[in-house]
């Protein structure tokens, strides 16, 4: 059954306050054994010159998601797909932009061997930042987009406790190892390696072994096994943060 699009007579949109939609896009992704994530640099008012999301104004003839991918490729060069990508929430405060009352709909995406970004369309410049920059307020950030990245980190780090996304920041293939350090990185802990052996292993489809093994070190290590990313979107049973932190490195 079709859906009637026309507008009942009478009615004017003009008779209602204007408020434009937007989307901004947290982009991460594991640089320099560091959590980063994608920011452009402002080429127009307001907040010319300042860092911000990858993001803008939602087209008429397009859907949000589909904005959010061609912002992030017009603004850093990035093409998204495939990628995972996710809503994370609304923004909508009457003051958050001064141009007019904008609503955004903010986005994360995790990206694995991100390519060198570069601006483009009204973003002067693009690039890779830790989140720790953020975290430790050494970026002067435009709109709220300090509050949307604050937001975005902790659901990817709450993310990887029940679910298999750890490993879409791995290579196609990667160790047990490579997949360990990615959620110590993310999360900013030590794991055990043993604990963390057993669960991903014993965790159904978690995990698919390609049979093959990396090749022995030159100190005498073991070879060790390699894996891709099975087809499963949880773990059979939560893996949980460690208590213990990591020394953060200085910004």
């Amino acid at each position: 059954m079709g859906c009637d699009t026309k507008a009942p007579d009478g009615y004017d949109p003009r008779a209602y306050p204007p408020v434009a939609v937007t989307v901004d896009v947290v982009t991460f992704t594991i640089v320099g054994d560091q959590l980063q994530i994608l920011l452009v640099r402002r080429g127009q008012d307001p907040y010319r010159g300042r860092w911000a999301l990858p993001g803008g104004f939602v087209r008429d003839d397009e859907g949000l998601e589909a904005a959010a991918l061609r912002e992030l490729q017009e603004e850093t060069g990035v093409i998204a797909q495939p990628c995972y990508l996710e809503q994370l929430g609304t923004y909508g405060k009457p003051d958050r932009d001064p141009r007019m009352r904008v609503v955004t709909v903010a986005y994360w995406a995790i990206l694995a061997n991100l390519p060198k970004p570069r601006g483009g369309g009204d973003a002067a410049d693009a690039g890779l930042f830790p989140v720790v920059m953020v975290e430790a307020d050494a970026l002067e950030l435009a709109f709220d987009h300090r509050k949307i990245i604050e937001e975005a980190v902790e659901r990817v780090r709450s993310k990887l406790e029940y679910t298999t996304l750890a490993a879409r920041f791995c290579p196609p293939e990667f160790t047990i190892s490579q997949l360990r350090r990615v959620y110590e990185l993310v999360w900013n802990a030590r794991i055990e390696p043993a604990n963390f052996h057993r669960k991903v292993t014993s965790s159904p489809d978690y995990l698919r072994s390609t049979g093959d093994l990396t090749d022995p070190s030159p100190g005498g290590g073991r070879p060790a096994a390699i894996y891709q990313i099975g087809d499963a979107d949880y773990v059979s049973s939560p893996i949980p943060r460690s208590p213990t932190p990591r020394k953060r490195r200085s910004p």
